[in-house]
């Protein structure tokens, strides 16, 4: 079968791309002269701003939140969604400053709890499955997981502007880390884990793909990628909860949670089992902080 033609974007979208990759460029000039305590305060503002801006995502959020959270107030889902445009304000401009800050600046910045946990997961020389949402800052912690223990190989999606993304790329990838993505995915993360590598695996985004699986998230279907709990039950690699939360003073903190448990062999439905239960512990982090998850992502589809 001949492959597919290749899309040439149009003029109104090239424009755009390079209009994207200026004002990055030019917020990667201004945060790399400002302390990383700074730039976490500029991010914020400049989240809010987009919070009154963008009244598609806020709806959007205000919305996801009513259905999650029915039983917060709405003054108070209104306050935690300004929070959720103020973080994700900090973990664009974050992101452009760990770029440019060397490795013995990112690791000064790092605190962690558990990674004995990623450790005793590695001598089992089966690889290590780590698993988190867009949550903190996630890119933030795969950077230092890299430099405080070792490269792992990470699953994204490429971005719609290709200039963007190569930028994110050689940030993702700063520390050793390799980038994953759709094509061939599972046989490129099988090779890892073969290679006693680790691999971090985002769970907290709507699938379209017949392979999703459904499971609750917050007490409502959400289509999940089947992906983490097919691989882990093929290969017996343990799956680690890994989170990064903001401190004071533009310091972060890496948690690796317990390794969880798959479902005995006898289990009918044994990758929707093993999916809910890494999902149980994504929700657990969300709802004891509500202003550090992508809210503005529709997650449920059918119902939001």
């Amino acid at each position: 079968m001949a492959a597919a033609a290749r899309v040439t974007p149009s003029l109104g979208t090239r424009v755009r791309h390079r209009v994207e990759l200026g004002t990055i460029a030019g917020l990667t000039t201004i945060v790399r002269l400002l302390p990383v305590s700074a730039v976490r305060t500029l991010g914020g503002l400049v989240g809010r701003l987009v919070y009154y801006l963008d009244a598609f995502h806020r709806r959007i959020a205000l919305s996801n939140l009513a259905l999650a959270l029915p039983s917060k107030p709405e003054a108070e889902r209104r306050d935690v969604v300004k929070r959720v445009f103020a973080h994700f304000g900090s973990v664009l401009l974050e992101l452009l400053k760990v770029g440019t800050l060397s490795d013995q600046e990112i690791l000064e910045r790092i605190d962690a709890e558990g990674e004995e946990r990623v450790r005793q997961a590695h001598a089992k020389g089966r690889g290590v499955l780590l698993f988190t949402g867009h949550f903190g800052y996630w890119e933030v912690g795969a950077i230092a997981l890299a430099l405080r223990f070792q490269p792992m190989a990470v699953m994204a999606r490429p971005l719609d502007n290709p200039h963007l993304h190569r930028v994110l790329e050689r940030i993702r990838t700063r520390s050793g880390n390799s980038v994953i993505y759709r094509q061939g995915a599972i046989r490129k993360v099988l090779q890892e884990l073969a290679a006693n590598r680790g691999v971090a695996i985002l769970i907290d985004q709507h699938l379209h793909t017949p392979d999703a699986v459904n499971v609750d998230f917050f007490s409502r279907p959400a289509a999940t990628t089947n992906a983490l709990a097919a691989v882990a039950l093929r290969t017996g690699a343990p799956v680690i909860p890994a989170f990064a939360l903001p401190l004071p003073n533009g310091r972060y903190r890496l948690v690796y949670e317990h390794a969880v448990e798959p479902p005995t062999s006898d289990s009918p439905d044994a990758v929707r089992e093993f999916t809910q239960r890494c999902t149980d512990v994504l929700e657990m982090y969300i709802r004891r902080h509500p202003d550090l998850w992508l809210w503005m992502h529709r997650r449920w589809r059918v119902n939001a």
